[in-house]
């Protein structure tokens, strides 16, 4: 319980200090010309591309399960290699994804704090009434972003869960008896990929739309 506590405390003091050490990395961008907003468009756009190559990959490590389950002679063990690499690989994209969302949340959240600071020096009251509402619509444009983006996130997990339950599997089963266990399995892997899918092509439209709009007004 005390070195739950003292864990607890410690998380406590040190997140204050990354904050603190990113809004200077902030800072020190604005300095050399690289505005907040600029940022975010790029960590969006980031993780847009993160989002596509994580799709590629599912779909591929989805092939490859496939073609393990259609066995039809040959080396079975080679196969089964080929399988555990597309699973490590697709536990790399969707790490990455979750990483360069949060990248977009930290940009954004110390764009809004900046924004919502700056009103405040406003002396001509329809200056900063105009500033209030543009800050408004991005800030709603952008919690449509963030909420699809990450809606893409929770389909990920199912896959890479069933994808590493067949990978053990077929790593203490290599035979070709065992692979007929496995079209049903297949068969719902096919369907949870096809949404997680779905979810990413989502998301990278709104992604689309949110740097379009962004670089409009900027």
């Amino acid at each position: 319980m005390r070195v739950r506590s003292a864990l607890v405390v410690a998380l406590l003091l040190v997140l204050p200090g990354c904050r603190a050490v990113k809004e200077k990395y902030f800072d020190s961008l604005e300095k050399v010309g690289v505005e907040r907003r600029e940022l975010l468009v790029s960590r969006v756009d980031k993780a847009r591309e993160a989002q596509k190559d994580a799709q590629e990959q599912f779909q591929d490590a989805l092939e490859q399960f496939q073609a393990v389950v259609g066995y039809d002679g040959g080396d079975l063990e080679k196969m089964y290699n080929k399988l555990s690499a597309e699973y490590e690989a697709s536990v790399r994209r969707a790490d990455e994804v979750r990483e360069r969302i949060a990248k977009v949340e930290e940009v954004a959240r110390s764009l809004f704090v900046e924004w919502n600071t700056e009103i405040g020096q406003y002396k001509d009251a329809a200056m900063r009434r105009e500033s209030q509402a543009a800050l408004r619509v991005t800030q709603q444009r952008y919690d449509q972003l963030l909420a699809v983006m990450k809606s893409s996130i929770g389909p990920m997990q199912p896959v890479l869960d069933r994808l590493r339950d067949q990978v053990l599997y077929l790593k203490h089963n290599l035979n070709a008896r065992a692979l007929g266990s496995l079209t049903g399995t297949a068969q719902q892997l096919e369907a949870d990929v096809a949404a997680l899918v779905d979810r990413i092509e989502a998301s990278v439209a709104e992604a689309d739309a949110f740097i379009r709009q962004m670089r409009a007004e900027g």
